[in-house]
């Protein structure tokens, strides 16, 4: 089990105050705020809503679930989703569904926390290993750890392997983030939450309100502002989205917001997103912006909020293929608040949103996580409680 080595980066875009670690406040202050200019919304009158969506058909894949976090779909066929509280379920190629075993005894599950990310190696096909994002808690330690396992031909037991990251933090389960992406070459990114706490997300020597950059093996990628450490991002309140951009490589972080702000990051090595709540020490403040680039000097600028309502974002992908129409290309992320998908259409740059538009509004109750797959469909997780379902959602373009 690989523990990182974590140090101090010297991030040019990044000013980092050190206070103190302490205590957080179970309720924000109301302190008023003045965000600046944070880049597209979905309440900016500047970025058009079109309603250019082609219809979508959406066809159960599995149900009877509580709380399902992430779906993927293996090379042959299989869909496999994990509830966050445990345990793994299966839809196989021939439709025959079920449980697949996996040891979850030391499964850390409490409020946002448990059973999270899911996400198939590159190699999958031949070494039929994935990886999951989840809480742990054992021998005196609670954190929450990326995972790796191995499954059978059949999908019927996962087999436990390396914790290739350890020390991602938890407190109480709020905002424990966790999201995986594997990158087209082969590294995984992955989104943390700031565990509620109010220097986290600031604090370069702590795993949580970041975003990482590993290796397979768990050791920092080539690229990381430090090299001796996974952080690749910092200032971030709940980073439960990740996508890369086919054809140009970026990548984007979907945070959650506070009472408003839900944002879109394109991620640059070393870039601090601005979030700082620890204006008052010892308090969990969060009224702050989500990106304060008064506090902290050079904060990236979001590429979209949601302004001054969030739709609880809760994740992000990119849907291709013909059949999306006009929104080919498009970003796509699951509201839980705002029960609905929602499109995003980014500019040449990948700067800014040039148009937006929703699907699925209030059908099918809070949507989780999007996930593309081979035939330009999306698996679609809800969140409702034990009647979840694992969605296929094809658009009909």
């Amino acid at each position: 089990m690989r523990q990182p080595k974590l140090a101090a980066l010297a991030l040019a875009t990044t000013a980092v105050i050190g206070l103190p670690a302490a205590q957080a406040s179970a309720q924000p202050l109301p302190i008023p705020f003045d965000t600046g200019s944070l880049g597209s919304s979905s309440d900016d009158p500047g970025i058009p809503t079109e309603d250019t969506l082609p219809a979508l058909t959406v066809t159960p894949v599995l149900d009877g679930l509580d709380h399902p976090w992430d779906a993927v779909q293996a090379p042959d066929g299989a869909v496999l989703t994990g509830q966050r509280s445990g345990g793994f379920f299966v839809r196989r190629a021939d439709g025959s569904t079920g449980p697949v075993t996996a040891d979850l005894s030391d499964l850390y599950a409490q409020s946002e926390t448990g059973l999270m990310g899911i996400a198939l190696a590159s190699n999958f096909a031949q070494s039929r290993t994935l990886y999951t994002c989840q809480g742990f808690q054992g021998g005196g330690v609670t954190d929450i750890r990326i995972q790796s396992w191995t499954v059978d031909a059949g999908w019927t037991a996962l087999t436990r392997g390396d914790a290739i990251l350890t020390g991602i933090p938890v407190n109480e389960g709020r905002h424990g983030g966790c999201r995986i992406l594997v990158a087209a070459d082969g590294t995984l990114f992955v989104g943390t939450g700031d565990t509620a706490q109010p220097t986290v997300s600031q604090d370069p020597n702590s795993l949580g309100g970041k975003t990482l950059h590993i290796n397979a093996d768990g050791t920092p990628a080539a690229g990381n502002p430090d090299p001796a450490s996974p952080v690749y991002t910092l200032g971030h309140r709940n980073a439960q989205g990740l996508a890369q951009q086919p054809g140009t490589g970026r990548v984007y972080a979907v945070d959650q917001g506070t009472s408003r702000d839900d944002e879109v990051n394109l991620l640059v090595a070393g870039g601090n997103y601005g979030y700082k709540p620890d204006r008052i020490p010892g308090i969990y403040d969060e009224t702050v912006p989500m990106t304060d680039p008064v506090r902290v000097p050079g904060a990236v600028a979001a590429a979209w909020s949601s302004g001054s309502s969030t739709l609880a974002t809760g994740s992000g992908a990119f849907v291709t293929g013909t059949g999306w129409g006009p929104w080919d290309g498009a970003l796509v992320m699951g509201g839980l608040k705002s029960q609905q998908l929602i499109f995003l259409r980014l500019a040449a740059d990948g700067q800014t949103v040039t148009a937006q538009t929703f699907g699925l509004q209030n059908q099918h109750g809070r949507l989780r996580s999007v996930t593309p797959i081979a035939d330009g469909s999306l698996l679609v997780t809800t969140d409702n409680g034990s009647t979840d379902q694992v969605l296929r959602v094809t658009p009909q373009g």
